[in-house]
């Protein structure tokens, strides 16, 4: 996965992709963004450098808890941003009763497995991550009920739309 800058164009905030146009919801946005308290992170990293690292502690910082998923770490017993790191996601089900937004960091031909995972465990929104992007994989979350962001990031959706953490009245 690579970053890459966004470049305004009316209200909306766009991304170049070579998977073709995708143009996330600014409203579904703004609803998994306000009423998500806990996000299960996937690809979750313990190096400092890489973006899923910043973005998990930054979302703490913005008031959501980040569970970190890695099996690698899970092996190892890590504890990443002072949580416990996850196998997969069955595993935090197993000990939450509710994920509320399951965040993707993997690549665009993995992450339908960890949409299915999201859909199996209940999860209300999957956010996969800029450069990600899985048409299909959309099409069964938005099917089960599920809200869907892809090749974006919370970090830019958020302050662009004025969200700077979670809404406490919320469900």
């Amino acid at each position: 996965m690579r970053w890459r800058f966004a470049f305004a164009v009316g209200n909306s905030v766009r991304f170049s992709s070579m998977s073709g146009p995708f143009h996330n919801n600014d409203d579904v946005i703004r609803r998994i963004m306000k009423s998500t308290k806990t996000i299960a992170l996937v690809g979750a990293s313990k190096k400092t450098e890489r973006p899923s690292n910043h973005v998990m502690s930054t979302l703490q910082e913005m008031g959501y808890k980040v569970i970190p998923i890695n099996p690698g770490l899970a092996k190892q017993n890590v504890v990443l941003h002072g949580e416990k790191v996850y196998p997969d996601l069955d595993s935090v089900a197993s000990e939450y009763s509710s994920i509320d937004m399951v965040d993707i960091f993997r690549r665009s031909e993995d992450a339908g497995q960890f949409v299915d995972e999201a859909i199996k465990i209940g999860a209300k929104s999957v956010w996969l991550q800029v450069g990600v992007v899985d048409m299909d994989a959309q099409k069964r979350a938005v099917s089960a009920g599920l809200d869907c962001v892809m090749d974006a990031c919370p970090l830019i959706e958020g302050p662009r739309l004025g969200i700077s953490g979670p809404d406490e009245n919320e469900k």
